[in-house]
């Protein structure tokens, strides 16, 4: 049977409930190729785009498999930043709200009293960075005999952030006869090592190179002059009526200081790069998230993980080196199906780097005029 909409799956009541609150209706296609095989226990290799519902189709086959019954940890699901365990913790969180599971984030840079507290008194699917992982592990605060479904997410991220040690170690403390599930928006070389490694005839659920952009992005770009991009940035935000938006620049330096001019001008605009503590990062994120800052002007540390809705454009005021890059950073706009725009400003020195960008994807990058001399 073709699986077109989330009734035409084997979910129970509690777990329907949770995907109606959530508003959920159609499946997406990541949704519909993973979700069967992991209901039945396959282990699975996801390749795909963020922010086309990648969370629900690991989040809901563990909600609707594990058992509240039983108060230990059942699932582990391991994300590369403080942010999108947070993030991703919160999602299943809202699709088992009916089920009676207890979710858990673990992260470090903020209390771990707390969080060896929360495993105290008992949680079935445990969200975590690495490094606070196997910390509460050697502490012996968090045991993972009773794990039955492991699930890499941004496994592409995770390695090249230097995790894949910690990786391998987490997976040596989890029973050997467990579901894993790994998704990626890149699958390359490591990524399959490690899949080789510890998976067991996983069902691969892959999108070619060709298909990396999402289609419901508007794409464009300005060919400027560096002295001109603050003035053709402001155009942008005036013309393009730019509502709430993400500017990437590629330095912390650059970041804090392209919100400072943006301030200057009257623009409600703040930055966001690694430079920033735990809680500074979770102030100005809750601060985009409720609306009381319409620009975020950002490194690529927010490229990938923030799950944000409302975010009409992506601005690329540096262009990115790398071109995957370019579609991690534009795939903060259109989630969940919506539209969005992305521009991009390109220096006439940086022409080949479009042509980089460009030769990755079949959507259209369209060029855009500049009003500024």
């Amino acid at each position: 049977m073709q699986i077109q909409c989330f009734e035409d799956l084997p979910l129970g009541r509690e777990v329907m409930k949770g995907i109606e609150d959530l508003g959920f209706n159609s499946l997406f296609p990541i949704q519909a190729h993973a979700i069967m095989p992991l209901l039945e226990g396959k282990d699975v290799i996801g390749q795909a785009q963020t922010g086309t519902g990648k969370t629900a189709a690991f989040g809901i086959p563990m909600v609707e498999r594990l058992n509240p019954q039983i108060n230990r940890v059942q699932s582990l699901v391991l994300e590369p930043t403080r942010e999108l365990a947070i993030q991703v913790a919160d999602h299943i969180s809202r699709l088992s709200k009916y089920s009676k599971l207890r979710v858990l984030p673990v992260y470090g840079g903020t209390s771990i009293q707390r969080q060896i507290h929360a495993l105290k008194r008992g949680v079935h699917i445990v969200v975590g960075t690495p490094g606070r992982i196997i910390d509460l592990l050697k502490r012996g605060m968090l045991r993972l005999t009773s794990v039955k479904i492991i699930v890499l997410d941004e496994a592409d991220r995770m390695l090249d952030m230097g995790f894949i040690k910690d990786v391998e170690y987490i997976l040596s403390k989890v029973p050997v006869d467990r579901q894993m599930s790994l998704f990626s928006a890149t699958i390359d070389k490591s990524v399959m090592r490690l899949c080789n490694r510890y998976m067991k005839s996983p069902e691969e659920i892959l999108v070619s190179k060709d298909e990396i952009a999402l289609t419901q992005i508007n794409q464009h770009y300005l060919v400027v002059n560096r002295q001109s991009k603050l003035e053709n940035l402001c155009n942008i935000l005036y013309e393009h009526h730019v509502e709430r938006a993400i500017i990437f620049c590629k330095t912390r330096r650059g970041t804090d200081r392209l919100a400072r001019k943006l301030r200057a001008r009257g623009y409600n605009a703040k930055a966001f790069h690694a430079g920033f503590t735990q809680s500074q990062r979770e102030f100005v994120i809750n601060a985009f998230r409720k609306r009381k800052i319409k620009l975020l002007v950002a490194t690529d540390v927010a490229a990938r993980g923030l799950d944000i809705q409302g975010i009409t454009h992506i601005i690329n005021y540096d262009i990115p080196l790398d071109p995957l890059t370019y579609f991690h950073r534009i795939g903060r706009t259109a989630r969940m199906g919506l539209e969005g725009t992305a521009i991009t400003l390109v220096s006439y020195g940086e022409i080949t780097e479009l042509n980089r960008i460009k030769a990755l994807t079949k959507t259209s990058i369209e060029e855009l005029e500049s009003n500024v001399i």
